[in-house]
């Protein structure tokens, strides 16, 4: 029998895994906000490449909002864009309570596809797993590459103080399992709680 491999870290996705986001559910948000369409709002953000730029930290947050305000024609400022993110997010409850009984025994941190608002976001949608999350979630805009570049581990194990052979990764695109696997990272596919459990006993961590 294989004995699992030690970890000392275990690093989540967001957006998945720990919680369900709808993007219709934030385009309304925003075209509410902004009084257009969603199909503005869907142009404005989407189409034009403007969210892609922002997670891929491009942009910084000043000029992303001033970008996405003249796309939707009304300004939108950080309030607006965090309260239409937490709205379309809902946490799995689920997968919330094996992350704080994860987190009572071992380090944990986030790794995901966003701009740096997102950071602000979050303990909003996911409140129990603060303040043990506090300075531990890392979005690609921040850190300027996405998953599943190698370099976004690389900078992410360098946080953290972690070794790639001593760190778990989950995520809910294998893309991005496969780029944190060439990083030299353990890492697995969840989509749910379930899975989430799965993956965890397997590691001998569930």
């Amino acid at each position: 029998m294989r004995t699992a491999p030690r970890v000392g870290l275990v690093l989540f996705d967001f957006d998945g895994v720990l919680a369900r986001y709808s993007r219709a559910v934030r385009l309304r948000a925003l075209a509410e906000a902004a009084g257009c369409s969603t199909l503005q709002a869907s142009a404005a953000l989407l189409e034009s490449g403007l969210e892609r730029a922002y997670d891929s930290g491009t942009l910084d947050t000043p000029a992303y909002l001033a970008r996405l305000g003249d796309g939707l024609g009304a300004p939108i400022d950080a309030t607006t864009w965090i309260d239409a993110r937490v709205a379309a997010t809902q946490a799995d409850a689920g997968a919330i309570v094996m992350v704080q009984t994860l987190a009572a025994r071992m380090p944990i941190g986030v790794v995901t596809n966003n701009g740096p608002l997102i950071r602000q976001a979050i303990p909003r949608i996911v409140p129990t797993l603060f303040p043990m999350l506090e300075g531990r979630v890392l979005c690609s805009g921040a850190l300027g590459v996405r998953k599943p570049q190698r370099a976004i581990f690389e900078r992410a194990l360098a946080h953290f103080g972690a070794k790639a052979h001593e760190t778990l990764f989950l995520d809910d695109l294998f893309v991005n399992v496969r780029g944190a696997r060439a990083a030299g990272l353990h890492a697995d596919t969840v989509v749910d709680a379930r899975s989430m459990r799965k993956v965890l006993r397997r590691y001998g961590l569930g």
